[in-house]
């Protein structure tokens, strides 16, 4: 019984393993012949913020999705970095979404012009209110936002960021998934 036991663990870690995707994150327009290198190094999701810190969309994202549908990417996601100091979830999230309509790329579109998934990046202490309520409250108008431009969800963080941010004891983000960043060792 005990060696069933190893052999099933070992299957499960390869399994994992096996499974796991390499993933890039981007700032700034990627071509889609460094995509075709990413990919030929076995990375496979390319995730372009589509939004920036000071809270505007980011005019680089939507060529960056196109390169990496083009450069070969089998997975694209986006990610935005919101301001909430400039208030309206709303409308960041709204003006997000808009600038990459523009362009005719849409959530669960036809590659090129598709993202599976926005991730909330909850990080950075210095961008947000030292009020942990009143970031709360930003980022569940921030979800609820995301949810009324029917996107799906997550968020980019780890205990070293969130805690400063939301609180240790704050879980409003716990149903969507969680991409964690491990500053924290």
């Amino acid at each position: 019984k005990m060696a069933l036991r190893v052999c099933f663990v070992v299957l499960a870690a390869a399994a994992a393993i096996a499974s796991a995707t390499h993933a890039a994150d981007m700032s700034s327009v990627v071509s889609e012949s460094d995509f075709k290198c990413l990919r030929s190094n076995g990375y496979s999701l390319a995730i372009p913020r589509c939004f920036t810190s000071v809270g505007e969309p980011d005019p680089a994202c939507p060529d960056t999705i196109e390169n990496a549908w083009n450069g070969g990417m089998d997975h694209v996601d986006v990610y935005m970095f919101p301001d909430p100091t400039k208030g309206d979830p709303e409308a960041q999230m709204a003006s997000m979404v808009d600038a990459l309509g523009r362009r005719g790329i849409k959530i669960g579109g036809t590659p090129p012009k598709a993202y599976g998934l926005v991730w909330l990046d909850i990080e950075g202490p210095q961008y947000w209110h030292t009020d942990k309520s009143a970031n709360r409250a930003f980022f569940e108008g921030l979800v609820k936002a995301g949810r009324d431009h029917g996107q799906r969800l997550g968020v980019y963080t780890s205990a070293s960021q969130w805690e400063p941010i939301m609180g240790a004891d704050y879980h409003g983000g716990a149903s969507l998934d969680l991409w964690y960043a491990h500053y924290d060792g």
